[in-house]
């Protein structure tokens, strides 16, 4: 399994990315491998290869650099899980696998949820934003069942995924495989998590008229509000 850092494009490689983009993936990955209080300025110049004087140039702060990092993580996740969305009912689940983002996302993700301040809250609203589009592009493929709260279960399942993500150490002890490798998608050990997950939200958990009837109870409630 290999470290963020060890994922990233090897130094004496054929790089086209613009300075600007390798600073912000150099923070990306050291973020996801060291921490937020790891990550400084000059550390990240000297994964991206320049000066910290030319961090700070493109990005203003640090803080300007993290809000750019969290910009393009969202987007990231975004633009994948739109693209299975579209896949529709027959879609290649493995195919969508290998195209997932193959870099440092979750682990970046995973370091900055324990972040209680107001730039993680809007990068929250952001995936949660998202969330809620490419599910509605799923029920309309026809791969995902249409919802009577839409914008509740966008914000379960991000706070869901994201749960899993802040407790990662414990998925790997209990399951033997990291959400934060960014190789775990293709990684076989994944399926001891994969699977599970695709059971529970295809065929759920619950006998049909329990279930039935205990979301008749909390809709009456909710109503009565």
């Amino acid at each position: 399994m290999r470290s963020a850092s060890e994922s990233q494009t090897p130094r004496d490689s054929i790089d086209d990315r613009t300075t600007k983009a390798r600073i912000r993936d150099a923070a990306i990955a050291s973020i996801a491998e060291h921490g937020i209080s790891g990550t400084t300025a000059r550390r990240v110049a000297g994964a991206a290869g320049v000066s910290p004087g030319l961090v700070i140039h493109h990005f203003g702060s640090m803080e300007g650099l993290r809000s750019a990092c969290d910009h393009y993580v969202a987007n990231a996740i975004r633009d994948f899980k739109e693209r299975t969305m579209a896949g529709g009912p027959t879609l290649d689940v493995l195919a969508a696998l290998r195209d997932a983002p193959g870099e440092s996302l979750m682990g970046y993700l995973s370091q900055v949820l324990g972040d209680d301040s107001p730039a993680v809250a809007r990068l929250v609203d952001d995936l949660v934003d998202d969330a809620e589009r490419y599910i509605q592009q799923g029920v309309e493929s026809g791969l995902l069942k249409p919802s009577d709260d839409p914008r509740g279960r966008a914000v379960v399942l991000t706070v869901w995924g994201l749960g899993a993500l802040a407790l990662h150490q414990h998925l790997r002890r209990l399951l033997g495989t990291d959400l934060t490798d960014p190789e775990f998608l293709t990684d076989p050990a994944a399926a001891a998590y994969i699977a599970p997950v695709y059971e529970i939200y295809g065929e759920g958990i619950l006998e049909e008229s329990f279930a039935t009837r205990a979301r008749a109870v909390f809709k009456s409630n909710k109503g009565a509000k």
